[in-house]
């Protein structure tokens, strides 16, 4: 039963530690590199590993369920010794398992912290590459020469203000010809009508508002008693009258 039970016994792989796996699969960036590339390689060996460890982890958890599977079997055939040998390489391997969680981890740990310091990195790039330009731009930059520019943009543009001002005049003395002339003689024209109407309404109508007091007196007067006067009145009332209608 010893000699069964040691060959059921399966095989556990052991977890290559980093400076193994560096070693065998390639060296780390060297200071002779540039840092960005640094950098770079040490990222990529990192994330190079910790898919290795995520590969073994896998066959490791497969493994557990063959040995669980296993020790069933084992079990329920009576085969006692060989149960409790691959009872205590379930135990190993669970416990490589969660070795190998813990080393993803560490690894997950310094790769982010290289992921920073490379976001670092760029931006310190970025960063002296703008300082470099605006240095460039600050010592290429004449002052005197930009305010010689803006007094000749102002004059300049003054100069056009004028130019523009006595087009526009011109312009309407060409467009107005004639026109003020004529407008003068409108003006006159309307007023002359106006004026007659006002004339005759202010020289006509007061006297016709004071004859119509007298003849209304006047004919009361008629009324009570026949008056020679009253005639020539209403005649002269009449005749304004028909003056207005014209």
């Amino acid at each position: 039963m010893n000699v069964r039970a040691r060959t059921i016994q399966t095989k556990i792989p052991i977890p290559i530690p980093i400076s193994i796996f560096i070693y065998t699969h390639g060296e780390m960036a060297t200071d002779n590199d540039g840092r960005a590339e640094r950098l770079r390689k040490n990222q990529r060996l990192l994330d190079k590993a910790i898919r290795e460890i995520d590969q073994q982890k896998v066959k490791l958890e497969r493994q557990e369920k063959q040995l669980i599977g296993q020790i069933k079997q084992s079990a329920q055939k009576g085969q006692m010794g060989a149960a409790k040998i691959q009872a205590k390489d379930l135990v190993r391997t669970r416990r490589y398992i969660e070795k190998f969680y813990g080393l993803k981890s560490n690894l997950q740990k310094i790769s982010l912290r290289l992921q920073t310091h490379r976001t670092n990195e760029q931006m310190m790039q970025a960063m002296k590459g703008a300082t470099m330009a605006l240095g460039s731009m600050n010592r290429t930059m004449n002052l005197p020469a930009l305010q010689r520019i803006a007094m000749e943009f102002e004059r300049e543009n003054d100069i056009m203000e004028q130019r523009q001002e006595m087009m526009d005049d011109a312009i309407d003395d060409a467009m107005d010809v004639g026109v003020e002339e004529e407008g003068d003689e409108v003006v006159e024209q309307v007023l002359e009508e106006i004026g007659v109407d006002l004339n005759q309404s202010l020289g006509e109508t007061p006297t016709g508002l004071q004859s119509d007091k007298v003849p209304e007196h006047r004919v009361a007067q008629a009324i009570g008693g026949p008056s020679g006067g009253g005639d020539s009145a209403d005649d002269d009332l009449q005749a304004r009258l028909d003056s207005l209608r014209k």
